[in-house]
């Protein structure tokens, strides 16, 4: 299911424009880089590195649970039966609720 949910998520998830916020973390990251020693610099690219998968996989589990909050919410409208907008139902609803408060013939 997991695979599942990653293939829809690749296909459905638009990422919000973030350029400005990206460019920030790059130019601070190239700051704090410039003071560092190698060892240390080693570090910064691998705690860089693990958030970026953390991001990814906070957006995934978000999109799964987005997923699963639709797919229950339709389930239980099921479960309550389809609608229908079809004309003559329509017509029904309105003439049995003109019926109720008096105002329809």
């Amino acid at each position: 299911m997991n695979d599942y949910m990653r293939a829809l998520h690749q296909r459905f998830f638009q990422e919000p424009d973030v350029s400005a916020l990206e460019e920030d973390i790059e130019n601070t990251r190239q700051e704090v880089r410039d003071c560092l020693n190698q060892m240390q610099r080693r570090r910064l690219m691998h705690l860089v590195d693990s958030q970026n998968l953390l991001k990814e996989e906070i957006s995934l589990a978000s999109f799964t649970a987005g997923f699963k909050l639709a797919w229950g919410l339709s389930k239980e409208l099921e479960a309550d039966g389809l609608y229908s907008f079809d004309e003559e139902e329509t017509d029904r609803a309105c003439r049995q609720i003109g019926k109720e408060d008096g105002s329809y013939e």
